[in-house]
């Protein structure tokens, strides 16, 4: 069992699949501030609006030192097409395994149509430039979301 992350402490190192035909690890982002955002599913109407709630502010982000990574089950196929459909300017990682999902332990018992099923829970987490797990949002409603994670890096600086 991988270790969980948790607030105040480091995140567990993880390497995995990102779009761009490129493998991220945490230390790639070293010295920067990093949002990672799971979201259930590419091309569905929450997701994609969180996606582009994100694009549209990353240039904010971007000036305080912060990078997006958005992270779902989906393969790198699917990613490549979402991200350039709607040209998002951040990658996208696929956890087919539930690697990274298990070290934020976003992976909950979720209902569709009366169906119970294992998903991901739509979830954020800010880590800041030493590696430090330092805000988490879970059960994220998408409106307004964007703004309060924004709201959370500055308040960083």
């Amino acid at each position: 069992m991988s270790k969980i992350a948790s607030l105040g402490k480091k995140v567990p190192a993880f390497s995995i699949p990102a779009t761009g035909d490129q493998t991220l690890s945490l230390k790639d982002f070293k010295g920067k501030n990093l949002v990672i955002y799971f979201y259930p599913k590419d091309n569905t109407p929450g997701c994609t609006q969180e996606g582009q709630d994100f694009r549209d502010n990353y240039k904010q982000f971007s000036k305080l030192n912060t990078e997006i990574l958005g992270v779902s089950k989906d393969s790198i196929k699917k990613h490549e097409n979402f991200k350039a459909k709607f040209d998002f300017p951040f990658e996208l990682l696929s956890d087919e395994d539930e690697t990274i999902c298990k070290i934020f332990d976003v992976i909950k018992l979720k209902k569709l149509y009366g169906k119970e099923y294992m998903g991901i829970e739509r979830s954020t987490f800010l880590i800041n430039t030493e590696g430090k797990l330092v805000n988490e949002w879970r059960k994220v409603k998408v409106k307004e979301h964007v703004s309060e994670v924004l709201d959370a890096v500055k308040a960083l600086s």
